[in-house]
């Protein structure tokens, strides 16, 4: 009778030791594991990743602008102080970082601005590689029109020599007075206008007068009688960034740097045509949450949109490119549904601060796909594949579909770039190469200007 109350004590026992080791963990707190700063112009990232859910409370001060944060539940220790150290003199938003213990168990960071900014302050669970993340993303009030930008490069681009004006210069003037608005408005998008290109290309149609010079190919024959008079923007979208590192190869290869250089190889050849200019979702290591990519584009009124990525499978078998276009009734293969599920997660690990109403506003904006915009883009997926399949392997031979989010603009023909298995490690050390990345970059360009030989750019008021 007497080894079942022993048997109660021993359990007793061992529920105390359990609780006291409980309070010891809640006493301790969490444990800072790493902290990651990422600047960029659109917006600065600050990042401090924990082994447990860390609590904190933010005010913004208007003069001088700072923003200041109380992270409860933990110490002043080594690794806050790294914060200080990772801010560089040019970002774009921050001037420095202060950070001191401002109570037991309350840490204080001071984060001085260079502007005025919106702050966002928020907390991310455990995802992928990453333990929980309080996540601080400032935002400048005052953000420059990415339209009127490319527009005043492009003008700058006409007069060698010349250094980027600021705001009030004859370049502005020349855009406010075709815009029907003062110099220190904002013209709409749709109105700017840069009318001194006119001059430098020839009308539509219009017939080659030279009897001595080479006689056109049919394709370049076909561009010249489609050739639009206006700029013509081409929005890359180099994949992940930032807080997402996307596939990483065998050798330690990250797809988010590999894509960025391919995008700059791209960027650098569709501006040299004389009537085109690239736009950059991100144009350095930063994240970009998939919706706010599609808003961009839009936002600059692209003409086509190209998703750079570099695909990773289970094993290192699979290989060669591939091009993937949206699909309103399924992916067109359990690969391609599988792809779409990797890409479309990429939010989770970059992490965004969804609110309820943001999260409505997301999914209706990627939910207005067009037939017609789907179909321009399987030509524009199929012109790109041709010319990729002239450089390297194909993993498929046409053009598939699945529902990338990424792709849902309604009006801008859109595909998505696989360059490479990057798990494969042939495949990695191709994407790592300068040859790969300008033969890739080089026929991309190929299969944009075959897209336009043969689907000319609709009419808009955006004339150059």
């Amino acid at each position: 009778m007497k080894r079942p109350a022993l048997n109660r004590r021993g359990v007793l026992q061992l529920g105390s030791v359990v609780l006291l080791l409980g309070v010891q963990h809640i006493a301790r707190g969490a444990t800072i594991v790493a902290v990651r700063v990422w600047p960029s112009k659109d917006y600065t990232r600050l990042t401090i990743e924990s082994d447990g859910e860390i609590k904190a409370r933010q005010f913004f001060v208007a003069e001088p602008p700072r923003l200041a944060v109380d992270i409860e539940g933990i110490d002043l220790i080594p690794a806050l102080r790294e914060l200080v150290a990772k801010v560089k003199s040019d970002d774009p938003n921050i001037s420095g970082i202060r950070v001191g213990q401002n109570a037991p168990g309350v840490v204080r960071l001071v984060i001085d601005l260079k502007q005025p900014i919106l702050p966002q302050v928020f907390t991310l669970p455990p995802v992928a590689a990453y333990q929980y993340r309080l996540v601080f993303d400032l935002y400048p009030t005052q953000v420059a029109d990415p339209l009127e930008a490319l527009i005043a490069e492009k003008l700058a681009d006409r007069q060698p020599g010349a250094a980027p004006a600021p705001a009030g210069d004859p370049i502005a003037d020349l855009i406010a007075r075709q815009s029907g608005k003062p110099a220190d408005n904002k013209p709409p998008p749709a109105a700017v206008i840069a009318e001194k290109e006119k001059d430098k290309a020839p009308a539509a149609g219009t017939a080659n007068t030279n009897p001595g010079a080479a006689k056109p190919s049919p394709e370049a024959a076909l561009i010249a009688k489609n050739k639009t008079d206006r700029l013509v923007i081409v929005a890359l979208d180099p994949g992940h960034g930032g807080e997402d590192p996307g596939a990483v190869g065998p050798g330690g290869t990250r797809e988010k740097d590999v894509v960025l250089q391919i995008a700059h190889r791209l960027r650098d050849r569709i501006n040299q045509q004389p009537n085109m200019r690239a736009y950059l979702t991100r144009d350095a290591d930063f994240f970009v949450p998939l919706h706010i990519r599609v808003q961009k584009a839009r936002r600059v009124q692209a003409d086509l949109f190209i998703s750079i990525h570099a695909d990773a499978f289970f094993t290192a078998r699979p290989q060669g490119a591939s091009v993937f276009a949206l699909s309103e009734k399924g992916a067109s293969s359990s690969a391609a549904r599988w792809i779409a599920d990797k890409e479309n997660s990429a939010d989770l690990v970059g992490g965004i601060n969804v609110k309820a109403k943001d999260a409505q506003v997301q999914k209706a904006l990627l939910d207005m796909s067009t037939t017609a915009q789907i179909n321009d883009s399987l030509k524009l997926g199929s012109a790109m594949l041709g010319e990729i399949g002239n450089v390297g392997k194909l993993h498929k031979p046409k053009v598939e579909q699945a529902g990338f989010a990424v792709l849902k603009a309604p009006d801008i023909p859109s595909v998505l770039v696989e360059t490479a298995f990057i798990s494969n490690p042939d495949e990695e050390a191709k994407l790592r190469s300068d040859d790969y990345q300008i033969q890739l970059a080089d026929a991309l360009m190929r299969g944009i200007t075959r897209y336009f030989a043969r689907n000319p750019p609709l009419a808009r008021n955006r004339a150059v």
